[in-house]
């Protein structure tokens, strides 16, 4: 049901407030609806007891009850109460917009922090082929506890994938150009090659193959690893 909110309150407002009250007479059961400090003869509404009117006590009773006076003060009140939702409704949408910045700052810190990773874990990789030492600088221990914390979160790290039956040769899969070694079998366009040596420049990664070729490629770049081949054809060293 919809009120006229504004309606109301002027018909409301030009109403006797109240107080009401109700006066009943005995004799004819007639009951009638005074203010305070009208006489009896000047009722504000006179509500016949009989005429098919069981109610009319109720009634009555009702109506004064629900006077002027209490009509505006629970206009008054709802006012309020939207003045309430409005204000929680407010918050609500400051609240949607702070966390939807700071969840896009997040995700831009955490493709900061996988790039920085990628990098490191590169360099990581480099510093530990060519350095024999490397565990024993706490430095570099330190860089390797900040990977790790940066693991924590969501970030995920490449790790050496070694095959134990085959010395230091990977396993077959995607890894990064800095960890193939001498011996690792690599799929390009293709084709399949025997990495002969490989060598580290600055941030690119060349690898030499058997027969001549080599790929020159940045030392995070994803190289595929194979099995070692048997089919005739394949450019194995000594073959």
């Amino acid at each position: 049901m919809n009120i006229d909110k504004r309606a109301l309150r002027e018909v409301a407002e030009k109403a006797t407030k109240g107080p009401w009250k109700v006066f009943s007479d005995i004799d004819t059961k007639t009951f009638s609806i005074h203010t305070p400090r009208d006489k009896r003869c000047e009722n504000v509404i006179k509500w016949g007891g009989f005429d098919c009117q069981p109610n009319a006590e109720a009634n009555a009773e009702f109506i004064a009850a629900f006077n002027p006076k209490v009509a505006l003060a629970l206009l008054d009140e709802n006012i309020q109460l939207q003045r309430g939702k409005d204000a929680i409704e407010a918050v609500a949408l400051a609240l949607r917009d702070d966390m939807r910045q700071s969840r896009e700052k997040l995700e831009a810190a955490e493709r900061r922090i996988a790039e920085h990773c990628k990098v490191l874990n590169s360099l990581a990789a480099v510093a530990r082929r060519y350095l024999p030492d490397y565990d024993e600088h706490p430095e570099i221990q330190a860089a390797d506890e900040l990977l790790d914390s940066a693991a924590g979160i969501g970030v995920k790290q490449q790790e050496d994938i070694v095959d134990s039956d085959v010395g230091s040769r990977n396993q077959p899969g995607m890894v990064v150009a800095v960890h193939i070694g001498a011996g690792d079998f690599v799929k390009v366009k293709g084709q399949v090659f025997e990495v002969e040596e490989t060598d580290f420049d600055d941030h690119d990664v060349t690898l030499w193959f058997v027969g001549g070729n080599a790929l020159k490629c940045s030392a995070g770049c994803p190289v595929e690893v194979v099995s070692a081949p048997v089919a005739a054809g394949i450019k194995v060293k000594g073959e």
